[in-house]
């Protein structure tokens, strides 16, 4: 008779394994949450005179996540969740870094499970797009596209629940050299999006 008394310990790659999320907050008992304040990611937001200006007061929490870094092997699964804060920066939304995976030829799915936000999607090519999210929502990152998470709430956190492939790796260097072509902002109380004043193709 099996003893399910007998769990494996809670990183078992080889065998298998189980881990907690609260699917209100997106924080793991078992996982630190990597923290990224306003300090850490100023440099993502096109108004920077605004983030000069509130960084002289507070260093307010952008967004933060945990993600299980199982073994970078083809064939593993890495997975996490990440929640981004209401607020905004001038007009723009907080938002995470974002990212094209090492491997390009990478695709990832972002599970909503609270919040309102989109996820902004880029290619090399210059393709793009702004896919919402909501409760219940899943988008799928095609392969060779960069993504953000983009939070338009005014006052729920954005919390999604991500897999991709444990080998893909993170390029944040080419995001932060050049940034998106497009932002996400509030206009008039609404989303809008706009060409980036400050894209660079070099």
């Amino acid at each position: 008779m099996t003893d399910f008394n007998t769990a494996n310990t809670p990183f078992d790659y080889a065998r298998g394994f189980t881990i907690d999320f609260d699917l209100r907050t997106g924080a793991s008992a078992l996982r630190e949450t990597s923290l990224r304040p306003l300090s850490a990611v100023k440099g993502i937001f096109a108004d920077e005179a605004a983030a000069d200006e509130i960084l002289k007061k507070d260093d307010p929490l952008i967004y933060e996540f945990h993600e299980l870094s199982v073994p970078e092997h083809p064939g593993d699964l890495a997975f996490g969740c990440s929640k981004v804060y209401p607020g905004k920066i001038g007009k723009e939304y907080y938002m995470t870094k974002g990212h094209f995976h090492t491997v390009l030829d990478t695709g990832e799915v972002y599970y909503c499970l609270a919040g309102h936000g989109y996820m902004m999607l880029e290619n090399p090519e210059g393709d793009w797009s702004a896919l919402e999210l909501g409760p219940g929502k899943a988008v799928y990152v095609p392969r060779r596209y960069a993504h953000r998470s983009i939070n338009v709430d005014p006052v729920e956190p954005l919390l999604t629940f991500f897999v991709f492939r444990a080998d893909a790796g993170h390029d944040y260097g080419t995001i932060a050299a050049n940034g998106y072509r497009k932002l996400l902002i509030e206009e008039n109380g609404k989303p809008c999006i706009m060409d980036n004043p400050k894209w660079s193709r070099d």
